[in-house]
């Protein structure tokens, strides 16, 4: 599956180091060290509806960590993937009498022209589900043949992973079982499922249904991936037994990404699957989180076909830590596009203050857990002096915009 194009970054003078980053597990912020090559892996969309905020804010989020890693002089293999078969993406399809393949196109298609538009630098890699299904099914046939998975006895097919054969399952998360009982069935899981050995096995392999599509599994029988199993196999085939950062938004800690080292560390008994376990904070409007059941998203694709300029809402994006749960309201667009017509009659000044000086201070707070407020406040105060007076650095404003677009990802 082919990512978007892309766009040069500009490479900016002086040295960098690796950001730190707030890591689940540890429950910390701590360094980032990668070798050479810094790994990535970020769970990317179900692609039954449009790009909204919230997608886009933590694509966002993982942008500024391949820029900060790019900017220190590290190469970055950074995989992410497509969910293009799973219950939502069928449950649409037959909701609007739709053919589910050409749903899953559209709607990716129409993904990749958003990050394409909110200057995303693209993954190494962009895989979906159905072309790794080979690989997930040789990675469920190994988990069963060291018993860490099993097939329920009910005739169905499906196969489950044993959560009792991980004695640190729930290392990331830090939740209590009454905790994982709840999100498991909020977000995918099926606790209530009679015949398992716990409720909180996570399926591996689905087996075929009438009416749904299905693929062959060779001895585990007709079906489909699950969800978990799908992001471990796709990680470790391209990126290695222990990847630098696994991200995605805070609502994939549990089960998601909890059950998906979970798997990668059984299949290669290495610990921990990744070094940093990275979340986003969710994107709200109204005082409640976006999200296709309440029906309150604000599409990026709207916006765009509305006039607004990808750079204003990718600022507003910007405005809060990462990390925050926040809302979106129109007072937050207005406001990152008033950023972004002060920031562009500062990067036409003639002069301003030192762009070297600023260039570092951008720097140490994006190396700061990516503390974006910061960063934006100090090119806001910088692009005041510059507009206010006579500045004594020619280069500045060139500069400026130069360490806006390759740190923060926004076009003067």
């Amino acid at each position: 599956m082919d990512a978007w194009t892309g766009h040069e970054v500009p490479t900016l003078p002086g040295t960098a180091t690796p950001p730190a980053l707030f890591d689940s597990a540890r429950r910390s912020v701590q360094p980032t060290t990668p070798g050479a090559t810094a790994t990535m892996y970020v769970c990317g969309i179900t692609p039954y509806d449009a790009t909204h905020l919230g997608h886009a804010a933590t694509m966002i989020t993982f942008d500024l960590v391949q820029r900060a890693w790019r900017d220190a002089g590290l190469d970055v293999n950074y995989v992410q993937n497509v969910t293009d078969i799973d219950d939502p993406l069928l449950e649409r399809a037959a909701r609007d009498g739709e053919d589910w393949v050409v749903l899953a196109m559209r709607e990716t298609a129409l993904f990749r022209e958003d990050m394409e538009a909110l200057r995303m630098i693209p993954p190494a890699h962009y895989v979906g589900a159905v072309e790794s299904i080979p690989a997930i099914a040789a990675h469920v046939r190994e988990l069963l043949d060291t018993g860490a998975a099993y097939r329920l006895t009910d005739g169905t097919g499906d196969i489950y992973f044993a959560i009792a054969s991980v004695p640190s399952f729930g290392y990331e998360s830090h939740l209590s079982r009454e905790e994982m009982l709840v999100l498991s069935a909020q977000r995918g899981g099926d606790p209530e499922r009679p015949g398992k050995r716990d409720p909180l096995d996570p399926l591996l392999w689905r087996g075929a249904r009438d009416g749904e599509p299905a693929w062959d599994g060779g001895d585990l029988g007709p079906g489909r991936p699950g969800w978990h199993i799908e992001c471990a196999t796709i990680a470790l085939g391209l990126l290695g037994d222990t990847i630098d950062v696994q991200g995605g938004g805070n609502d994939l800690l549990y089960p998601h990404h909890e059950c998906s080292a979970a798997h990668a560390e059984l299949l290669t008994g290495a610990a921990p699957f990744a070094r940093h376990y990275v979340h986003a904070g969710m994107i709200g409007l109204a005082g409640e989180k976006m999200s296709k059941s309440k029906g309150n998203l604000v599409f990026v694709s709207r916006l765009r076909a509305d006039g607004i300029d990808p750079m204003a809402v990718r600022l507003g994006l910007l405005a809060d830590h990462y990390r925050a749960d926040r809302d979106w309201t129109d007072d937050v667009l207005k406001a990152g596009q008033q950023r972004l017509a002060r920031w562009r009659e500062a990067a036409a000044a003639p002069a301003g203050p030192s762009g070297a000086e600023l260039l570092a201070a951008v720097r140490g707070a994006l190396h700061d857990d990516l503390d974006t407020p910061a960063a934006l406040a100090l090119v806001d105060a910088w692009s005041e002096a510059a507009l206010s007076g006579p500045g004594d650095d020619a280069g500045a404003p060139a500069l400026m915009a130069k360490t806006v677009d390759a740190l923060l990802g926004i076009r003067l």
